[in-house]
């Protein structure tokens, strides 16, 4: 094994054990704009669910559905390959986010980025986003309305890109996606479907940064996503 990759699973907690040229990682660790702000629900979303990568970008620039537009500094609409078959899901932009417009950067990127590469994914290989386009103000968590209001944007996202896997990261995110108030603690370890795409759940990236000691589960969250990968594909 590389040094590089050994580095990221040392990032992750993970104990590895090289013997006979075989490496062993051991489990550790609205629309918006005067013309369509008020549209129905209904007819917002079906709007939506028909636009182009780049009609999504600048309708979801331009929103202001919900309060979370006038509070921070830009969207942050989404990064990475538009054809992934690994789309992964936060749950709101945070300060540094909201500064470069960009998910997952600062040292909740920086973790996530080597969980990907501790299975052998590079950052640009996946999409990441979030539940809201926006950043809640001082990071709390993005109240139900503010993401029920962003959902249409994320559902265009999945059809578009048509991953193969789902990756929801923390409570929000999962709890968001799945329709459900279930901890994370017993949504892990489980298949579940989303527009008929698996999604594997896991701790948020600053979380683990938070209880380092939870870094053996979301090891072991990310293997459980291989293994589901490989049999959804094959």
């Amino acid at each position: 094994m590389d040094a590089q990759r050994a580095q990221y699973l040392h990032d992750l907690g993970i104990t590895v054990w090289e013997r006979r040229g075989l490496f062993i990682a051991t489990d550790p660790a609205g629309l918006s704009g005067d013309d369509n702000t008020s549209l129905p629900s209904d007819a917002r979303a079906t709007a939506i669910a028909q636009m182009d990568w780049p009609e999504l970008e600048t309708t979801v620039k331009s929103c202001t559905a919900c309060r979370l537009r006038t509070g921070c500094t830009q969207t942050v609409f989404g990064v990475g390959n538009r054809h992934a078959e690994w789309l992964v899901i936060g749950e709101a932009p945070g300060a540094e986010e909201d500064r470069q417009g960009e998910p997952f950067v600062g040292r909740a990127g920086q973790l996530l980025n080597s969980m990907l590469a501790a299975i052998g994914l590079k950052r640009e290989q996946v999409y990441i986003t979030n539940i809201v386009k926006c950043r809640p103000p001082s990071n709390r968590d993005p109240a139900l309305d503010e993401a029920a209001a962003c959902r249409p944007f994320l559902d265009r996202q999945i059809a578009l890109i048509q991953p193969k896997l789902i990756l929801a990261v923390g409570r929000v995110a999962a709890q968001s996606l799945l329709g459900t108030d279930v901890p994370v603690g017993r949504l892990r370890g489980r298949v579940h479907q989303l527009q008929g795409i698996p999604v594997v759940v896991t701790y948020h990236p600053a979380y683990l940064l938070r209880s380092p000691q939870e870094k053996r589960k979301a090891w072991a969250d990310l293997q459980f996503a291989v293994h589901t990968l490989k049999e959804h594909t094959a």
